[in-house]
């Protein structure tokens, strides 16, 4: 409830600025603020489109010249990005913590120290949201491990029994990224489920087909495999084709995941995947502009959003397909 009620308080501020805008400060509305942000992945893909369009959304409301950065995952281009940033001299760049506190260190340092604001969502980089909160640097996402715990209990309950066995595939080799896959592997062997772990590697995190032939030798080598969890949102909707192509019926492995691509959607109504994490991406791009407009004006410090209050399951995706067709959900 505490962090249900912080998301409220969020979109409530968010409500008043959109009318200060055209109100209280019209002639300060008119500067155009000028902001570079990473989106994470390819341009409409399943995992990037929410938070694409929250992003477009808060810009345009606000009176932002909004750049968006398309990375499919990778670090470096990542980092790269935050340097093609620096050179526009922009007033607000939006990051993503995948790279690592140490990478982004020196230059966040130096956008902060040319009066640059720095916000940053999707992963957490905390100890630098720490040092620079007070000059607007906040977080906008999910708490990984919550996450990823939320959906190994709902994988739990979905029919895990002691002593079955589960594979959680994900980013082992990000430290702070793994802790997402962490709070799966807590949660199944919190009941007693015996779990295996597979990294995915960058070839795999930036091309997820890469992924179909190292699932499908994992399912043949196992064949007494009963789960398969993962916080990859690209990897949660190729699960699905996998485990048809490899002759299972729905529900037969028991699949937790992340996002709402369409993929995944139909996975969870066809009963192939029996839970995959909302961290409503929507938002993810939506409160980083926010956040960014919020500080230009009025000095306000970096919030911390947790945009992840649940899993989507069979039973309750009828309800918000309408929100996902458009690219909200």
């Amino acid at each position: 409830m505490k962090r249900l009620s912080g998301l409220i308080a969020v979109l409530f501020i968010a409500a008043l600025v959109v009318g200060m805008v055209q109100t209280v400060r019209p002639a300060q509305a008119q500067d155009k603020i000028v902001v570079y942000m990473q989106m994470g992945g390819h341009q409409g893909d399943g995992t990037t489109l929410a938070r694409t369009n929250g992003a477009r959304e808060a810009a345009a409301q606000l009176g932002i010249e909004l750049h968006e950065q398309y990375a499919g995952w990778d670090q470096q281009t990542m980092i790269n990005q935050f340097k093609e940033a620096l050179a526009a001299d922009p007033d607000g760049i939006v990051i993503m913590g995948h790279p690592g506190e140490d990478a982004f260190a020196p230059l966040v340092e130096e956008a902060i120290n040319r009066g640059i604001i720095v916000t940053s969502g999707n992963n957490s980089l905390p100890n630098l949201q720490a040092k620079y909160q007070p000059y607007g640097f906040g977080y906008a996402g999910a708490d990984l491990w919550t996450g990823g715990y939320m959906t190994g209990k709902a994988m739990v309950a979905a029919g895990l029994k002691p002593g079955d066995k589960a594979l959680v595939y994900d980013i082992w080799h990000e430290e702070l990224r793994s802790r997402s896959p962490q709070g799966i592997k807590d949660a199944l062997e919190e009941a007693g489920v015996i779990v295996d772990v597979l990294d995915v590697s960058q070839e795999v995190n930036s091309d997820v087909s890469l992924a179909t032939p190292i699932l499908t030798a994992y399912l043949e080598a196992h064949p007494d495999l009963r789960a398969i969890g993962t916080q990859h949102g690209n990897i949660t909707a190729a699960l699905v084709n996998v485990l048809k192509e490899a002759g299972y019926a729905p529900g037969e492995i028991i699949v937790g995941g992340i996002d709402l691509s369409p993929a995944t959607v139909a996975g969870v109504q066809e009963g192939y995947i029996s839970a995959t994490f909302d961290q409503v991406l929507y938002l993810q791009g939506y409160i980083p502009i926010l956040q960014i407009w919020l500080t230009y004006n009025y000095k306000i410090p970096g919030l911390v959003v947790d945009t992840g209050v649940g899993v989507v399951t069979p039973d309750n995706i009828g309800e918000i397909i309408p929100l996902i067709e458009k690219g909200i959900r």
